[in-house]
């Protein structure tokens, strides 16, 4: 998935920042991933840690997490299902269809007509089938993260969704086939949250505390509510010409808001190790990193450049990129 702050050109700087700090060997320690995102970093640690607690606000991410991170045995047969759905009739309408479809008269074009009735059909169908105890919850977040990241594939926006395209673009042309979001076998038990970072960092401890909050004002509540919809797939009434639903805004996005949340996380933090990866374009100052950050330990830093990602306004998911420089500050506590 094309996503905001995603560490999926930096994992392999993320990974050797923290082994070399926190030690190589990590198949004892507990890894936590609290701003977890698609689960690109938890994904990494999965097979080399004791543990891995991964956290996200959005419920999205909740779902993506519940199948990768979470899930962690094989679940016998799974392409089955998969091939059962794809090969589904559809119906005549739904959800998406009716909200986020031209053809409904919604007058919003976030997928094709074609594509809006499939995520109704296959989502209406995984709902069902877990109503009436035919999987269970492993399959069910396997399938739905199945269907979350094929659906993403061939949205109708120019990255995020915080707009639609006024023409369908030839990705979106497609026709969705939902394919299996295959999940990493592990032989212990990870653990996944929808919480507050602020208020489940107060119920957890383990070794390693990763955090990659949101840098800026943008709010990944809106930018990317399109999925939240297709996971939650609940009744509401979408709202303007974008069709956003109502969402949590964070105060890790607002000026004079972040520096508080950013230390009261800190004081209530019950792992030994803490990385934050931020970049130079992030709503706190270095120095204000810093000093919050020595008030609990002895703290360093690391930093690389790269090229980061930025989506193409006129449209497709073709992207420029432009140099940025992405900070890990490093704390050991007392």
């Amino acid at each position: 998935m094309n996503y905001i702050g995603s560490k999926h050109k930096l994992i392999n700087f993320v990974k050797d920042t923290i082994c070399s700090i926190a030690g190589k060997n990590l198949f004892k320690k507990v890894f936590c991933d609290l701003f977890a995102g698609t689960g690109i970093v938890g994904r990494a640690f999965k097979p080399e840690t004791k543990s891995v607690i991964a956290n996200d606000v959005e419920y999205y991410s909740y779902v993506l997490n519940k199948n990768y991170i979470e899930n962690h045995t094989d679940i016998p047969d799974k392409q089955e299902y998969i091939d059962e759905l794809n090969r589904l009739p559809l119906i005549g309408s739904g959800f998406i269809f009716n909200n986020y479809c031209l053809g409904s008269g919604s007058d919003r074009q976030y997928f094709s007509d074609y594509n809006g009735k499939k995520i109704d059909t296959i989502r209406q169908r995984i709902e069902t089938w877990k109503k009436v105890n035919r999987i269970n919850d492993n399959l069910y977040y396997f399938l739905l993260a199945s269907l979350l990241e094929s659906a993403d594939k061939l949205a109708n926006t120019a990255s995020v969704y915080g707009a639609y395209l006024k023409h369908l673009k030839k990705s979106a042309q497609k026709e969705l086939i939902l394919e299996s979001a295959d999940f990493a076998v592990s032989d212990n038990a990870h653990y996944v949250f929808n919480e507050d970072s602020n208020v489940l960092i107060k119920k957890i401890g383990g070794d390693i505390l990763y955090l990659d909050p949101p840098y800026n004002a943008r709010q990944y509540g809106a930018n990317y509510h399109m999925l939240n919809t297709i996971a939650k797939y609940d009744n509401f009434m979408p709202n303007g010409k974008t069709g956003l639903r109502k969402y949590q805004r964070s105060v890790w996005c607002r000026v004079g808001k972040v520096e508080s949340a950013f230390d009261d996380l800190l004081k209530n933090a019950k792992f030994k190790y803490i990385f934050l990866s931020y970049n130079n374009e992030g709503l706190m100052p270095m120095e204000t990193i810093k000093s919050i950050m020595l008030k609990y330990g002895r703290y360093d830093l690391v930093s690389v450049d790269y090229q980061r990602f930025k989506a193409d306004r006129d449209d497709n998911r073709n992207h420029k990129t432009d140099k940025t420089e992405e900070f890990i500050h490093v704390l050991e506590t007392h």
